[in-house]
């Protein structure tokens, strides 16, 4: 029987994008270029927020990618279509809580890409015991959360990442209509500043010539 393959797995943290860890399979394994997999992974990842929804699976020609966020970390894999959604959400729990068991608490401190790469050997075992379809003993592991997630809607990667676009456009522009909002603000109260010391140099250059014209006439 043909392997219903797991091609890649990619763990991250949301808020910065930045990757942990991840595995890939070989291209000469699958017979695949994956590097164009491989960016919209790294884009999606970059582009997921807390306000995203938790699990997920998008759509990316012929393939899927599925992922799931706990604890402010993405895990995400890219499966063949015919490969079981509760298989892959059940492969993604997994590798999750085995995660937050050995690296949660340093997560934090993490400053370089694939800080934790050796948790690779955790997700290369995972995904061989996951890919055998034969092994339903799997599906008994889901939680309850992901007993229902052949409801979970499949959206197209393509029209997800361009809306992140989209959105990241509009953030740059609100952020550079608040810039220069307040650059506008600093201009106003430095022109009302110097209008108002104008004023006052004014009053006093008139006072002068009166008090002057005063001493003038009067002695």
């Amino acid at each position: 029987n043909k392997v219903e393959m797991v091609l890649l797995t990619l763990i991250g943290r949301l808020h910065d994008g930045l990757p942990l860890s991840a595995s890939l399979q070989e291209d000469e394994q699958t017979g695949r270029n994956l590097q164009e997999f491989q960016s919209q992974a790294k884009m999606l990842l970059r582009q997921l927020t807390d306000q995203s929804p938790a699990m997920s699976s998008l759509e990316s020609g012929n393939m899927l990618f599925h992922y799931i966020i706990q604890h402010g970390i993405c895990y995400l894999v890219l499966c063949e279509k015919s490969f079981s959604k509760r298989l892959a959400f059940g492969y993604l729990e997994d590798l999750a809580q085995e995660f937050r068991k050995e690296h949660l608490a340093d997560v934090g401190h993490a400053t370089r890409p694939y800080a934790f790469i050796e948790f690779e050997t955790y997700i290369n075992k995972a995904k061989k015991q996951y890919q055998d379809s034969r092994s339903r003993r799997h599906l008994t592991k889901l939680s309850d959360e992901l007993q229902d997630v052949q409801k979970i809607m499949v959206q197209n990667i393509e029209d997800v990442l361009q809306r992140g676009e989209h959105m990241s456009a509009l953030d740059s522009k609100a952020s550079n209509l608040s810039s220069m909002s307040k650059t506008y603000r600093k201009e106003a109260r430095f022109l009302n500043l110097r209008a108002s010391l104008a004023k006052k140099i004014a009053c006093g250059i008139i006072l002068i010539i009166m008090l002057l014209f005063l001493r003038y006439w009067i002695f």
